[in-house]
């Protein structure tokens, strides 16, 4: 185990996983259902983490909510049944989670997304024996940026809530981990709007790779270190 640090907690769209471009697909089919052009991946992709209603909203802004919630049906349903065509682990995840797991920390992924979408997207990329908990939008009634999913997801992984620290790209991932206790860090690599402001996030640290995780636990270490001289 690394220090005082017993495991690692992910969020899943836009942190763990590359998402964007089957979810961005999926909306494609849907608006050209609907006799619409397809909107360019780049105006999609850093809303991805903001689920499927953003996403029709984005496609469909004129649509009235009854309409809304008629098209997000169907929109589930196509990306059900394309969920796993090209998505995959960011670059450098692979390399990130072996070395997790070398050094003895448990991994975990909290999400908003429904567990009838977590749990056949985590099992076709194997990723669903190395977790020691899963919690999806629906586990729970409360859902991120309230904190009880993070404490859930710490009791099932076997240590209190200020052993883990939780990577996102939201700020309700943010708010979320430091509600409950634990370290946070927003993965810069993920779907983060222009218009949004990590810095204000109040994360403990920003990586801009995944690789940058270890001089940042090397940094705690440093500190635990001076407070203990």
């Amino acid at each position: 185990m690394s220090g005082s640090l017993h495991g690692v907690l992910f969020d899943l769209d836009g942190t763990l996983l590359d998402t964007a471009p089957d979810m961005h697909g999926a909306l494609d089919r849907l608006m050209l259902e609907h006799g619409r052009d397809p909107l360019a991946f780049a105006a999609v992709r850093d809303h991805v983490s903001n689920g499927s209603n953003a996403l029709v909203r984005l496609g469909f802004p004129d649509a009235d909510p009854v309409l809304r919630e008629t098209l997000k049906r169907r929109y589930l349903e196509i990306y059900a049944d394309n969920l796993c065509l090209t998505t995959a682990l960011f670059p450098g995840l692979p390399d990130l989670l072996a070395e997790m797991e070398a050094r003895d920390l448990r991994l975990g992924v909290v999400t908003n997304k429904p567990s009838w979408l977590t749990k056949p997207l985590l099992d076709a990329l194997g990723l669903t024996p190395r977790l020691a908990t899963i919690v999806s939008g629906d586990t729970l009634p409360q859902r991120k940026p309230a904190p009880e999913p993070m404490w859930l997801a710490a009791k099932q992984a076997g240590a209190r809530p200020d052993r883990f620290v939780y990577i996102g790209d939201a700020e309700r991932d943010i708010a979320a981990g430091r509600a409950a206790g634990m370290r946070t860090l927003v993965a810069d690599w993920g779907y983060i709007d222009a218009s949004e402001n990590p810095a204000a996030w109040q994360a403990d640290a920003r990586l801009q790779a995944p690789a940058d995780f270890w001089p940042w636990l090397d940094s705690l270490a440093g500190v635990r270190r001076c407070l203990a001289s």
